[in-house]
């Protein structure tokens, strides 16, 4: 078998078979293939699809090229929930221990930021003493006893992935939806979890811009998961805003504490519930109506905001801090961004915020970036909102007085106002099953 006969039956757009796309993950992982072939059979995947045969193939193949985790020992309760990105999407730290309150098993690898997006893992980090990494017996235990923990991803967890995806960020193969749905598939399956939610994000701050495209990917993903014996579904969320008020790491983790405590309402609470509504009906096989009562009352009985202090203390982080939450560090610099005028925010590019939050430090550029867990922004205003001249739109923290100017200037060119009041924004689009 020859790579380059590969790379010419897709070309030609013929159907790859699993023996191909096996010989094509191994090689490339093994390093026998090299970049500019493996570049070359993305771009013709790219131009010319997958079936969805090739694509479930395309997903096993990869998630089976390194290191997989076997939660079996925990049967049919173990849930897993990924999102595609955004910008003050701090739902994982809201809806884990909700749904391990009501007797879910999340065994869960999370991320970094990098970009405009933020990560799981740095949010986590912002609390003194959380331990990102577990040894896989502490991992086990952890989730046996406590019902929930969360690392980062493991070094060798799906490489033809992280290979892969790596190459198709510099050669413009990014956007093809066979190769996205197998990149964020191969990690959920080698994960391990029996049941899976999608949060899929729609909108100016996520990496699906329209509905329709974020419905295409979510069809596909969902079908894959099932191919692959998941039970799955996949909700899609507006990201056309930031999530909640708070963009920044340990503002963020803050303002979780606020939803599991019961003291804030709005689009981050209702994202929230319905994420953990559609998990719990996952692993419960419940109605969701009945599902979301439980979730809801976890939250008002304080049982979830208990099951994330539990979880925080036994992964080594300080839970004091989500008592008392001022005991976060503050930045240096808070400064108010005035609005100049009267009217109504018609529509905020959450991706020019998230990209301001990262300039005052709470994001990175490069992976080899360091964060400021104090830094990022607190939202005021937000889309619909009405606003007088003098108000305070937002509030961005930073302990670089120099980002300030650049931060502020990339912040007001993302809101645009209208003189006449707008409608509310939806903020889940569908669910897809």
């Amino acid at each position: 078998m020859r790579m380059y006969d590969i790379i010419r039956k897709k070309r030609d757009g013929g159907e790859l078979s699993d023996e191909e796309i096996s010989f094509f993950v191994s090689g490339y992982t093994r390093g026998e293939i090299p970049d500019y072939q493996a570049s070359a059979l993305c771009m013709a995947i790219f131009f010319r699809g997958m079936s969805e045969r090739e694509t479930v193939a395309l997903t096993k193949f990869m998630a089976t090229s390194g290191d997989t985790v076997d939660l079996s020992r925990f049967g049919d309760f173990t849930i897993d929930k990924h999102s595609t990105g955004g910008v003050g999407d701090k739902t994982s730290l809201v809806i884990c221990p909700i749904v391990s309150s009501l007797g879910c098993k999340v065994a869960k690898m999370t991320g970094r930021g990098l970009g405009h997006t933020g990560g799981t893992v740095d949010k986590l980090e912002s609390i003194p003493g959380y331990r990102t990494t577990l040894t896989e017996d502490e991992f086990m235990a952890q989730v046996e006893r406590v019902g929930i923990a969360l690392v980062g991803q493991s070094a060798n967890l799906t490489p033809a992935d992280k290979k892969l995806y790596a190459l198709r960020d510099v050669t413009a193969t990014v956007d093809s939806i066979p190769l996205i749905t197998s990149s964020i598939m191969s990690k959920k399956l080698a994960a391990g979890s029996k049941n899976i939610v999608l949060d899929v994000k729609v909108g100016s701050g996520a990496f699906m811009k329209t509905a329709d495209d974020a419905k295409l990917l979510a069809e596909n993903m969902v079908k894959i998961g099932k191919s692959c014996g998941r039970n799955i579904a996949a909700l899609l969320t507006d990201m056309d805003r930031p999530l909640g008020n708070a963009v920044g790491n340990s503002l963020e983790v803050i303002e979780a504490t606020e939803v599991l405590r019961g003291k804030k309402r709005g689009d981050l609470y209702d994202v929230c519930v319905a994420l953990a509504t559609e998990m719990t009906a996952l692993v419960k096989k419940i109605p969701a109506e009945q599902a979301r009562s439980l979730v809801v009352g976890s939250i008002e009985s304080g049982a979830a905001f208990e099951k994330m202090k539990e979880w925080i203390s036994a992964q080594g982080g300080d839970a004091s801090y989500l008592e008392d939450t001022s005991k976060f560090p503050k930045a240096a610099h808070v400064i108010p961004i005035i609005s100049e005028r009267d009217g109504y925010i018609s529509h905020m590019n959450a991706e020019q915020i998230g990209i301001a939050a990262a300039i005052l430090g709470a994001g990175r550029a490069s992976k080899e970036d360091t964060i400021d867990f104090a830094a990022g922004i607190i939202l005021c205003k937000k889309t619909g909102d009405k606003v007088m001249r003098g108000d305070v739109m937002a509030y961005l923290h930073t302990n670089v007085e120099a980002s300030i100017g650049a931060a502020t200037e990339r912040f007001t060119s993302a809101i645009s106002y209208s003189d006449a009041p707008v409608p509310d924004e939806t903020l889940i689009h569908g669910i897809i099953r």
